[in-house]
Formats: structure tokens, C-alpha cells, sequence
């Protein structure tokens, strides 16, 4: 039976409801609205994969045998196992910039308007949207995995362990795509959201312990890096994983990393959502 937001999307025009429960079925039905989309431009989800698969080969076999993590010898194998935490954790990241300008070219192509002409809760379509990039990242993370097998990642702790981490990384994902639509209502056009969604992650990920560790860094960019969002995480995957190469920093983040993750997740969401959302608001009247 299709329902009344369904219905309504198909030119039928439903009574109005109201409540919790009546605005998280209009979110399902705004996130299968881009599910489907996706499967529809497979180029979306082939071309969101291969820029992580890049960086996994590209850091495996070109930098790995250069690069020494403190406390071993500078080899692949080492390096790939410190490295994939901050590889997983950059793509759930830099999935920020496909929020991004999906939202706006649904701004700019007036389907917004056409969601705003609907008896539905104004929130759906931004929490649709959110739900289906983490449905999408879910997929390409399960793809990253099995290459990062490939080349010789393991998980040395349980499986539980690694479900934890991997909960971990989608819920920083999920956080960081209500930053990516706060920038796709903000811009005029999705090529400005792109350019926008981006350009602050690289220094967001490079300023971390994602790739190399943070001792290596001069001393006043150290504090940055210990209270990044992105460190925690990429730090509590490696607990998680059983990857941890080299000593763990002793600052208070890093050792409490599975809290402080969970905490700048938590924390990102609840005051991104509430801006987009008041954006949103704003921008449909």
C-alpha cells in the first residue's frame, strides 16, 4: 500500500499528519527517495569508491616503506596496519562533500520547493538525505575493507571489536553529513558545494593522527591535533581493530579515545542538525 507522503510525492494530496512517528516515516521515504537515485547513477557510488581504494594503494606501496611509526622499522606492512583506521575514517568524512552538493542541486533544480508544497515534517528531507549517504558509506566501507584485506590489514581483536569501530566510524560519518548539509543549504550551487564541502576536511585529516603520528608534529600543532574529532576516532578504531603500532599517545584524548569519539559525534550532530534544519527552514519559508 503506498502511503501518504508517497502519495503526495505522486501528486495526490493527503490529510496532514503530525508526531514523531509521522516524521521519521517521511525521513524513510526521503531516504529511499536518494537510495534509489543512487542505484540509478551507479557512477555516484563507483567514482565515491575509487578516490579511498586510491589512497589505500597509493599509501601501501608508495609511502608505507618510507614512513616509520615510533618504536618499529619502517615497512608496508606496518604502515598499512596504522593506516587504514585514518583511510576508513577520511571516507566517512569526505563523504561530507556529497551531502553537500546533493542538497543544493536538490536547492537549485526547485525539488525542495516541491518537498515544502507537501504535508510532511520540514525536517524529513534533510534527515532522508543523511540517512541515505550513511547507507551509502556503510557500503563503501564494507567495499575499503575487503581491499585493505587485500593488501594485508587485519583485525587482531574480536568481532564485536571491530563491529564497535566500525559503529564508530559511521556515527562520525553521520555527524560530519549534517555539516555537509549546512554547507549545501548555504551555497548557490552544487559545484560551489563541493568546492565547499572539501576544502576544510584536508586539513581536518591531515592534521591528525590518521596518517602520521602526532609526536612527529611541531609542538603548538600538536594540542590541535590531540582535540581533533577526527584523531579520536581514528585512535579508538586502532584500539578497536587491534592495530595500534608504536606506543599510544599520553594525552588525555587519545587515551580516552573511544569516549572523546563518541562524545565529538554526538556533540557534531546535535548542533548541526539544529542549524541545518533551521537553515532549511529559513531557506523554504
Amino acid at each position: 500500500m503506498t502511503t501518504a507522503t508517497e502519495h503526495a510525492i505522486g501528486g495526490a494530496m493527503p490529510k496532514q499528519r503530525r508526531g514523531v512517528a509521522a516524521t521519521l516515516h517521511d525521513s524513510w521515504v526521503v531516504a529511499k527517495r536518494n537510495l534509489r537515485r543512487m542505484t540509478r547513477i551507479p557512477e555516484i557510488v563507483v567514482f565515491g569508491l575509487m578516490q579511498p581504494v586510491m589512497f589505500v594503494l597509493l599509501f601501501s606501496y608508495v609511502m608505507g616503506g618510507a614512513i616509520q611509526i615510533p618504536g618499529t622499522q619502517a615497512s608496508s606492512d606496518a604502515y598499512i596496519q596504522f593506516l587504514m583506521a585514518g583511510i576508513f575514517a577520511q571516507t566517512v568524512t569526505f563523504a561530507t562533500a556529497g551531502a553537500s552538493a546533493g542538497i543544493a542541486e536538490d536547492m537549485t533544480k526547485g525539488l525542495v520547493d516541491r518537498f515544502r508544497s507537501l504535508p510532511m515534517a520540514r525536517s524529513a528531507v534533510l534527515v532522508g538525505r543523511t540517512l541515505a549517504d550513511l547507507c551509502q558509506t556503510a557500503f563503501t566501507l564494507v567495499v575499503l575493507a575487503l581491499v585493505a584485506l587485500a593488501v594485508g590489514w587485519r583485525i587482531h581483536e574480536g568481532a564485536l571489536e571491530a563491529l564497535a569501530a566500525f559503529g564508530l566510524l559511521l556515527l562520525l560519518g553521520y555527524a560530519f553529513s549534517w555539516i555537509g548539509a549546512l554547507i549545501g543549504l548555504s551555497v548557490r550551487s552544487p559545484e560551489a558545494a563541493t568546492s565547499a564541502g572539501l576544502i576544510w576536511l584536508f586539513p581536518l585529516t591531515f592534521i591528525s593522527n590518521a596518517f602520521v603520528p602526532i609526536s612527529s608534529m611541531p609542538g603548538w600543532l600538536q594540542g590541535i591535533a590531540y582535540w581533533n574529532p577526527f584523531s579520536a576516532t581514528v585512535q579508538a578504531c586502532r584500539n578497536l581493530f587491534g592495530n595500534q603500532v608504536g606506543p599510544v599517545d599520553s594525552a588525555w584524548p587519545m587515551q580516552h579515545a573511544e569516549l572523546v569519539s563518541v562524545l565529538w559525534s554526538v556533540l557534531i550532530t546535535a548542533v548541526f542538525s539544529w542549524l541545518s534544519v533551521r537553515k532549511y527552514r529559513s531557506a523554504v519559508g
